[in-house]
């Protein structure tokens, strides 16, 4: 089994569910006590925030490129961004680690596509929702419509994101403003949804949404399971 190096804290609340989605797939697979080799790199999510909302995303970018090489050092045999919002700067980490990067939107597309869907709703940070570098990749590369909220609701997901869910809090109130926006984009014709933040899953489930949901951060962490299997790569 080959080795993983984890890029997380961002926010560590969704890095410990790359880490338990990551075991469970290897122990569904290979059964008994086998769990997978993983190295962690945490960052303290407050520096990396500030970069965020400065607008400093080469020097965040940065960041991540210098962990990643750490982890090549480390012995990692591939790099997993435990997060959605910094793909946006993901760019160098394979020329700074010399090591592939499994990239969060491939397999999140390449599951929405064989369930037959075309047109998605994207809910993540207003970087994520607003920026191109992760619709574009889902349009261009896998030929998938994509619909986000309009300006109040992108308001309201990112908020509750940064001052709820990447501090642990998850309310009802939340939920039900989360499931009012959903039903918006369903009406708007999306055939599915993407929890485009890893942490939303912490308060989105399909029991609470009107649209099929593809989590981003359990099928991106069964995808590196997968992989790290995998003995052909």
């Amino acid at each position: 089994m080959k080795t993983l190096g984890l890029l997380g804290g961002m926010s560590w609340e969704s890095t410990t569910t790359y880490y338990q989605e990551i075991n469970r797939r290897v122990r569904q697979v290979q059964g008994g006590l086998h769990s997978a080799k993983c190295i962690v790199f945490s960052f303290d999510f407050a520096e990396i925030e500030a970069l965020q909302h400065a607008g400093e995303w080469d020097e965040a970018g940065k960041m991540l490129d210098e962990a990643s090489h750490k982890l090549k050092l480390a012995g990692a045999d591939a790099i997993v961004l435990c997060t959605n919002t910094m793909h946006m700067v993901s760019g160098g980490i394979e020329a700074a680690s010399h090591l592939p990067l499994i990239h969060i939107t491939d397999p999140t597309a390449e599951s929405i596509r064989k369930a037959g869907f075309s047109c998605v709703a994207l809910l993540g940070t207003r970087f994520t929702m607003e920026k191109d570098f992760y619709k574009s990749r889902l349009a261009d590369k896998h030929g998938l419509r994509v619909i986000v909220p309009g300006a109040e609701g992108r308001d309201a997901v990112h908020s509750i994101i940064y001052k709820e869910l990447c501090n642990g809090i998850v309310t009802e109130d939340s939920r039900e403003v989360y499931r009012a926006i959903i039903r918006d984009l369903a009406r708007a014709g999306a055939q599915c949804l993407i929890l485009g933040c890893t942490e939303i899953g912490l308060l989105v489930n399909a029991a609470g949404s009107e649209l099929p949901i593809f989590d981003t951060a359990k099928i991106h962490a069964y995808a590196a399971a997968d992989w790290a299997m995998d003995e052909a790569d």
